[in-house]
C-alpha cells in the first residue's frame, strides 16, 4: 500500500501508469471508515487496474464549524482497514493546503437547481463545497471511473451534474446504502452517538420503510405527515426535514406522477449529531 501526502508526488506516480492507458478506479472519503467505504473499495479494485482512495475531510463543504472539528479522524484505523481488503491500494491523504494551497475557498457551481433542495436548503455552501473537492481530486487523480455510496443520494446526483456539465471524463457509480445490523445507514457520524442513542437511531430506517408502505396508498401530503407525527413520539430525535422527492430532479413533489421515480429524503439530530438516510419509494 502507498500512501501519498502531496498531489505532485501522487501526480508524478500516476502519469505513466494513465500513459500506460491502465484504468484507474477512484473512491473519495472523509474517512472514519466502515464497510460502506470498503465495499466501494472493493467494487473499484475488482473492476480497475488501479485503486484510489482519497482520506480527506474537506472544509469548505462544512457550514457548521463545531461540526469540522468533532468530525472523526482515524488515519491508523482506516489504514488498517484498508490493509484487510488489499494491499494494491493508493491513499491520498492531503492537508488543507495541498488541496487549496493559499486559498481555503469554495468555487461557486451551477447545478441546474439540484442544491437548491433538502441539503443545499439546510447546509447554504455545502455543494459547492463538495463540487470544488470532487472536481480537484478527479484533476489530480485522472480517475476513469469514481464511486459514490447512494447514502448521500443529493451528493451523488450533483456529482453527475458537476461531471455532465464540466466535461471531465469521468464515469460516476452509485453503490448501494450499506446498513448496520440493527438498519441505521452506516456513516462515520455513527461513531459519535452513546451506545444507547446508536441503538434508539435505528428508528430512522423502520419509519422510513413505514412510510414506503404509507406512499403506495396514500398521497405524499400524507406520507409526509405520517413521517412528521411518528417522529414526534420520539422526542429525543428532532427532525429537520422529510421530503419526498423526483429522483431525477430532486425537486419535492406535491402530486404522484406516472412514470416517475419518488425517494424519501430525512435529515434528523439525535444528541445535536446530524444523520441523514433516503430510500426509494417505488
Amino acid at each position: 500500500m502507498l500512501i501519498f501526502n502531496k498531489k505532485s508526488d501522487l501526480s508524478a506516480f500516476l502519469s505513466p501508469l494513465i500513459n500506460q492507458n491502465k484504468s484507474i478506479g477512484f473512491v473519495p472519503t472523509m474517512g472514519a471508515l466502515h464497510e460502506g467505504h470498503l465495499s466501494l473499495l472493493e467494487k473499484s479494485l475488482a473492476e480497475n487496474d488501479i485503486t484510489v482512495m482519497s482520506i480527506f475531510v474537506n472544509p469548505t463543504q462544512f457550514n457548521n464549524a463545531e461540526d469540522l472539528e468533532k468530525y472523526p479522524r482515524t488515519l491508523e484505523k482506516d489504514v488498517e482497514k484498508m490493509k484487510v481488503v488489499s494491499d494494491n491500494i493508493i491513499v491520498y491523504v492531503p492537508s488543507v493546503s495541498d488541496i487549496y494551497e493559499d486559498k481555503t475557498v469554495s468555487e461557486s457551481f451551477d447545478y441546474d437547481g439540484l442544491e437548491n433542495q433538502m441539503e443545499g436548503q439546510h447546509r447554504p455552501g455545502h455543494f459547492d463545497g463538495v463540487g470544488t473537492i470532487v472536481k480537484r481530486l478527479f484533476e489530480i487523480i485522472k480517475p476513469n471511473i469514481a464511486y459514490f455510496g447512494e447514502k448521500d443520494f443529493q451528493q451523488l446526483q450533483i456529482v453527475k451534474k458537476l461531471v455532465s456539465k464540466h466535461k471531465i471524463p469521468v464515469h460516476i457509480i452509485g453503490c448501494p446504502i450499506f446498513r448496520e445490523e440493527s438498519g441505521l445507514a452506516m456513516s462515520s457520524r455513527n461513531e459519535r452517538l452513546s451506545p444507547n442513542a446508536r441503538k434508539k437511531a435505528a428508528i430512522i430506517f423502520e419509519i422510513l420503510n413505514q412510510a414506503k408502505e404509507v406512499f403506495q396508498q396514500k398521497s405524499i401530503k400524507e406520507t409526509i405527515k405520517f413521517v412528521e407525527k411518528s417522529f414526534k413520539k420520539h422526542p429525543e430525535f428532532e427532525l429537520e426535514y422529510f421530503e419526498i422527492a423526483d429522483e431525477e430532479t430532486l425537486l419535492s413533489a406535491q402530486t404522484k406522477g406516472s412514470n416517475k421515480k419518488y425517494r424519501g429524503f430525512i435529515a434528523i439530530f439525535i444528541e445535536k449529531i446530524r444523520l441523514i438516510d433516503n430510500i426509494s419509494l417505488n
